[in-house]
């Protein structure tokens, strides 16, 4: 019987210290197969049905990682793309409240709008900040500067009694954080992140109702027969959120298709016991040396105010991290390993 750890030493053979999953993941050994095959396909001019096939796994995969039914689940390419539609659905002088130096791709196309009234505060502040102007709140679950969590609980409770919209990224958690997209109107992933997959994928959680979405952005796959829907405006959309989808970069949904079947066969409730007990650490191993890192708990990804510099030299050791506004941004994922976290340790203690 296979074992956490034979299944992911299986997978994955890096040939450095890769601590950096929240820039991107690494891809498994089944997912480089799945992009070979892929390619032949293209190249010996075989259908493409069985690409168009991995489109559709992806999707049941990821929905189920979201706990959410397929058919609310819209495949697409990046989350900036979705935070446009959503920003799109408001009403001239909306109000949307966001969290301080949240993700780019999470925010500014709200600003963009420039007849939304974008509200920012503090993350830990983000529940209390609700008020009943508030028409939408779009935060990451987990922020991608230095890991800190969301109370999406708080959020939650605060939306729902101020009737306000709810959009969360979880680009930095979905693939280690349990997920519930049901609790929330709208929410986002990238699938190359924690999911392990190639560049180019992103999908769109949407209410039953759709959530007073337009499809702005359909195209032939928006319809509800795709191949009915090549030609002149589409008939008939989707009657899922198959209608926000947008047309797939096959290859790359060929490969996260192989990267999400791993991620549900180690399971996300082990993925997140291995790597936040990696984080924590870390975290221990730094207090030695004298650092503190921006307070995060329950995080895979730690932020070290201070040593953003040393990321060059490491990188030039082997061993890959981030620098984030000074910040040394390290995330551990199921590939890492306690050797890996102690050589991090001792680089920095030269």
């Amino acid at each position: 019987m296979e074992t956490f750890e034979s299944l992911v030493r299986s997978e994955f053979a890096p040939k450095n210290t890769f601590l950096n999953t929240a820039s991107s993941g690494l891809l498994p050994a089944r997912t480089v197969t799945a992009l070979t095959e892929a390619t032949r396909i293209r190249a010996e001019g075989r259908p493409l049905d069985p690409l168009f096939e991995d489109v559709e796994r992806a999707r049941a995969a990821f929905a189920r990682l979201a706990a959410v039914p397929t058919h609310r689940v819209a495949a697409g390419a990046s989350v900036s793309t979705y935070s446009g539609l959503v920003a799109a659905s408001l009403p001239a002088g909306a109000e949307v409240l966001t969290a301080e130096d949240d993700f780019t791709s999470v925010v500014n196309p709200f600003h963009a709008r420039g007849d939304l009234k974008v509200r920012i505060v503090p993350l830990e502040r983000l529940a209390e900040s609700v008020r009943p102007e508030t028409a939408l709140v779009a935060v990451s679950a987990a922020q991608s500067a230095d890991g800190r969590i969301a109370d999406l609980p708080a959020l939650r409770e605060a939306a729902r009694a101020n009737e306000a919209r709810t959009y969360v990224d979880f680009s930095q958690a979905a693939g280690w954080l349990a997920m519930d997209a049901t609790e929330h109107d709208y929410t986002v992933s990238t699938g190359f992140k924690w999911l392990l997959g190639p560049h180019g994928a992103a999908f769109l959680v949407v209410p039953e109702d759709f959530g007073a979405l337009t499809p702005l952005l359909a195209g032939w796959v928006a319809g509800e027969i795709p191949w009915n829907s090549c030609y002149g405006p589409i008939a008939e959309l989707a009657h899922s959120a198959r209608r926000f989808d947008i047309s797939p970069a096959l290859f790359t949904y060929a490969g996260l298709r192989a990267s999400l079947s791993l991620i549900e066969e180690l399971g996300v409730a082990a993925i997140h016991a291995h790597d936040l007990s990696l984080a924590d650490r870390f975290r221990a191993g730094l207090a030695t040396l004298g650092h503190e890192p921006v307070p995060a708990p329950g995080s895979a990804i730690v932020s070290v105010p201070g040593l953003g510099a040393k990321q060059p030299a490491l990188s030039a050791a082997g061993i890959e991290v981030s620098d984030r506004a000074g910040h040394l941004r390290a995330s551990f994922h199921l590939y890492n390993t306690p050797a890996d976290v102690d050589r991090l340790l001792d680089a920095l203690s030269v």
